[in-house]
């Protein structure tokens, strides 16, 4: 017998074949016996698991956090806890509303997110790759993920869906505007920024607490392509994204973001114009500039993608502590329906799958059974299945990580924007002072070749909402559709001979 390893069953006994079905004769049928072949099609039926119902077709990899600037007065969070620091990294990137088989180059939002592998538990930051979002209130969000999805009856994607949704949703405007513009379609993971987007807080070592924004910024430069280009790339291959990150890792070309933070003191949130609780909103850089937290280096590509990247579940409810939510409306909603959305696609006890697992030593709580409990007791104690208990050994709270009370006021109730017009400031600016011309005109552009096919109605509740923003952006808009529609219906009325 050599070093050569043995095949087994999943039981470990070893195998004398894995190519022939165990058979009555030569030409005989199958014996239902033949275990190891049903165990074998019974396998291959489960290979796949539900795929996310948002960004579902995703790349990631693996790397490392380093700390190079001291925040401690901001954050108690031991990650933070000194410069030069390194916490492991697994990251996943990926497109909103495709199918795991769509395009990775279609003009879309990208998912960004990082697990950090603390020696206090995993921290999950679970943005995208803009600063805003298209809705406030997770009230809307199940309703915009449908038009974003297929059409019921046509099977189809339907823009006449999307823009009728965000003409009713002027908050929109703002991520429809990054959207449409020429960072809508970046060539791939390693050339855009990523965002927490929400507003999480933070709090030090006195109880101090801090409102915070959360920014990665791309350190190999933005790329994009245009439709044009996009169309072409995808005539040739539809996984762009995961061919270019993976050969960029595989030859050591390690793609880096500098993990920046906003800050903002606890009182102040109440002086602000404008809600900034509100992921439609962003944040002055000029009144919160950006400071310096430390580098994210992927460095590795996961030895087996399904076990790393589609059984990674990220979730904003996991946070460490120093580290917390702020009264975000979307924020709050999604700490329940990310957890609750990897329960139904992995299952039970999906955090103790090799992606999701917590590294740190001292794991302990209660959970109890149910489907994949394929863990013993957590708790310290073999009789230690509830709490509290008499066992000394048994897992406690510990009082001295809570966090300090979170100041709330106002009465319960359902509220509508105080000031409608706030919509409109920030895409305004963005538009007319931070775009130039040639930006502005691709913008028009994208635009129009994406609402081309909306019926009349819906394309003039999408110019009111552009002309409150301003009236070039309407009329930008309104020429490149009209262009559109005349260049396609310039046709040669000769008769055809047949």
């Amino acid at each position: 017998m050599t070093d050569q390893k043995r095949l087994t069953t999943t039981a470990g006994a070893p195998m004398p074949t894995n190519e022939h079905s165990l058979t009555a004769g030569n030409r005989g049928p199958v014996l239902m016996q033949d275990y190891q072949l049903i165990e074998k099609l019974a396998h291959q039926n489960r290979e796949r698991i539900p795929e996310r119902v948002v960004h579902a077709k995703g790349w990631g990899a693996k790397g490392k956090l380093t700390i190079t600037n001291d925040i401690s007065m901001y954050s108690r969070a031991k990650i933070f806890s000194e410069v030069g620091k390194t916490t492991e990294v697994l990251s996943r990137w990926s497109t909103v509303a495709g199918e795991l088989g769509a395009a990775d180059a279609e003009r879309d939002v990208r998912g960004f997110s990082f697990k950090f592998y603390t020696e206090e538990g995993n921290w999950d930051m679970v943005g995208n790759n803009t600063p805003v979002f298209f809705v406030r209130d997770p009230y809307k969000f199940p309703d915009f993920i449908r038009t974003q999805k297929r059409h019921p009856v046509t099977n189809l994607r339907s823009p006449e869906a999307m823009f009728d949704f965000w003409a009713a949703q002027p908050e929109s405007v703002h991520q429809v505007t990054i959207l449409m513009s020429d960072r809508g379609i970046p060539t791939n993971p390693m050339h855009m920024n990523g965002y927490g987007s929400h507003t999480f807080s933070t709090w030090n070592a006195a109880g101090e607490r801090f409102w915070v924004k959360f920014h990665f910024k791309v350190q190999q430069g933005h790329k994009h392509y245009t439709n044009q280009e996009a169309e072409t790339l995808i005539g040739k291959t539809r996984e762009s994204y995961q061919e270019d990150l993976y050969n960029a890792i595989d030859e050591g070309n390690f793609p880096k973001w500098k993990m920046m933070i906003q800050v903002m003191p606890e009182e102040e949130a109440a002086t602000l114009p404008f809600n900034p609780f509100d992921v439609t909103k962003v944040w002055s850089h000029k009144d919160y500039p950006l400071i310096e937290v430390g580098m994210v280096e992927m460095n590795e590509n996961p030895e087996n993608y399904f076990m790393y990247v589609e059984n990674a579940a990220y979730s904003p409810s996991n946070v460490v502590p120093g580290i917390g939510f702020s009264p975000d409306k979307m924020l709050q909603g999604r700490i329940f329906s990310y957890a609750d959305a990897h329960r139904y696609r992995l299952g039970t006890h999906y955090e103790q799958l090799p992606a999701n697992q917590a590294k740190n030593a001292d794991v302990n709580f209660y959970h109890k059974d149910g489907s994949m409990r394929f863990f013993p007791p957590k708790t310290g104690h073999v009789d230690a299945y509830y709490e509290p208990n008499q066992y000394a050994e048994s897992a406690k709270a510990d009082p001295s990580v809570a966090e300090p009370p979170l100041k709330i006021d106002g009465d319960a109730a359902r509220y509508d924007p105080a000031d409608p017009d706030a919509d409109y400031v920030q895409p305004r600016a963005l538009y007319a002072e931070v775009m130039n011309d040639e930006e502005r005109g691709r913008l028009h552009s994208n635009m129009a070749s994406a609402m081309g096919p909306c019926s009349d109605s819906v394309k003039e509740r999408w110019y009111a909402v552009l002309r409150k923003v301003h009236p070039d952006y309407e009329a930008g808009v309104r020429k490149a559709v009209e262009d559109d529609v005349n260049a396609i219906s310039v046709t040669d009325d000769t008769p055809v001979e047949v």
